[in-house]
């Protein structure tokens, strides 16, 4: 789904979304375009919370959706903390929205984007229904240990990139607002029956 126009040809990422069809409208001619709006999921935690391993896990078996991790983005162009890493958000967004004109939605395997303010406002989120999100959490014993058996290229067992990643999966655990995140307590359980929990949750979003 291009954002050019194909009444006018401006490029126009800021349509407008008539749910009704649902139809993009662009605001320069007003050109309908119609396109598939569906549910985007994301599956979020801190590093070590298990959202790369569980991700591999279910690629293969889970094929109502497209699963995606949004490390193969990553760019150090898109490194920029002062804007939130929006371009880095709105890349994917656009990638998701377009694969979802298959008929099927898009789960997002990734850290930031389980962070709803870091999704709510880019201006592609318009061309999805909604957004679910479901985080990965643990016991922060269980955390570190996992950081500090990466391989060492990885740079996980540095003080302070641990401490961020604690303060981060707490954030999640305490998290109380809107639009709501899920929370999967991945600590004592196997991969297997996190993975199985994971695809339980996929299927209860997509209404399966």
């Amino acid at each position: 789904m291009d954002n050019v126009c194909v009444g006018c040809g401006i490029y126009r990422a800021d349509k407008m979304i008539d749910p009704a069809g649902p139809d993009a409208i662009c605001p320069e001619c007003g050109y309908r375009h119609r396109f598939v709006q569906v549910p985007l999921l994301v599956v979020s935690g801190a590093s070590g919370s298990g959202k790369t391993t569980v991700c591999r896990q279910l690629m293969g078996v889970v094929t109502q959706a497209v699963l995606l991790d949004g490390d193969i983005l990553w760019r150090p162009e898109f490194d920029d903390p002062a804007s939130r890493y929006r371009d880095f958000f709105e890349t994917w967004l656009r990638v998701c929205k377009n694969i979802a004109q298959s008929g099927r939605p898009v789960v997002m395997f990734g850290a930031g984007f389980g962070v709803p303010d870091n999704i709510e406002p880019c201006v592609e989120r318009r061309y999805f229904s909604t957004t679910h999100y479901l985080a990965l959490t643990c016991a922060d014993s269980v955390l570190v240990d996992r950081l500090r058996r990466r391989p060492s290229w990885r740079g996980s067992t540095a003080a302070g990139f641990i401490e961020t990643q604690l303060q981060f999966n707490a954030w999640f655990q305490r998290y109380d607002a809107t639009p709501r995140i899920d929370v999967l307590d991945t600590s004592n359980v196997s991969l297997q029956t996190t993975a199985d929990q994971v695809a339980s949750w996929i299927a209860k979003q997509l209404g399966g």
